[in-house]
């Protein structure tokens, strides 16, 4: 059975995503419309509508006479990163907070426990993503959530770039905080441990004197 365009698109669309964030493919890194198009069996239509969501993530940049590229990033990002995440993931508890059930808190506290259980730097990235997105998913807003998933990729890029091969797990409290004010009701307490939660970005040294965009990260 032939697949979906769409589904093809999506498919190339992670699969690329998640190479650029993990650094497999460089920032500035060309993104080859035919290469791509061999690898995954697939025409050139899905590899461009994959460029385009790629874009829209801000991971791709096209450029004239260049083609499609992988994006750049410095700390000054980061800290943009960093500020948007605060504003806007207050936004979306605020308007979850009453809609969020037991079940739910039961599942975040689940994915903090796999958070601190996690050896290295993916598993926790992927555990951290999947409790803030638990809390965050009852406000019902889609495109503030949309823009949240897209924050949350630009901060796995600073990640794996500074944690890439020296994994030093953050050793705090403030998820149990934040699960610990909602079952209590106090949104206004959580909202406020969230906001230094992610706002916080965390500096490492550099590896060595090329390493820069990579010696800082959030880790929240």
């Amino acid at each position: 059975m032939k697949q979906p365009q769409d589904t093809i698109a999506v498919r190339i669309a992670r699969a690329l995503a998640d190479r650029i964030i993990t650094g497999a493919i460089p920032p500035g890194a060309p993104l080859r419309q035919d290469h791509i198009a061999v690898e995954f069996g697939a025409s050139h239509v899905p590899v461009r509508e994959a460029f385009r969501q790629l874009e829209a993530q801000g991971l791709a940049i096209s450029e004239p006479r260049r083609g499609m590229r992988v994006t750049s990033f410095d700390v000054e990002e980061l800290h943009e990163v960093a500020a948007m995440r605060a504003a806007l993931e207050v936004l979306a508890l605020r308007h979850a907070a009453p809609r969020i059930t037991p079940a739910v808190l039961e599942a975040a506290g689940e994915a903090n426990r796999a958070a601190e259980a996690a050896t290295e730097v993916r598993a926790w990235e992927e555990a951290n993503r999947r409790f803030h997105r638990l809390l965050l998913a009852p406000c019902a807003m889609p495109r503030l959530i949309s823009t949240i998933d897209s924050l949350h990729l630009a901060s796995a890029r600073f990640l794996f770039a500074a944690w890439r091969s020296e994994w030093e797990k953050p050793t705090d409290q403030e998820h149990r905080a934040i699960l610990a004010a909602l079952r209590r009701g106090q949104t206004d307490m959580a909202c406020s441990v969230l906001a230094k939660h992610v706002g916080r970005i965390r500096g490492r040294s550099p590896q060595n004197k090329f390493d820069r965009s990579g010696a800082y990260a959030i880790v929240g």
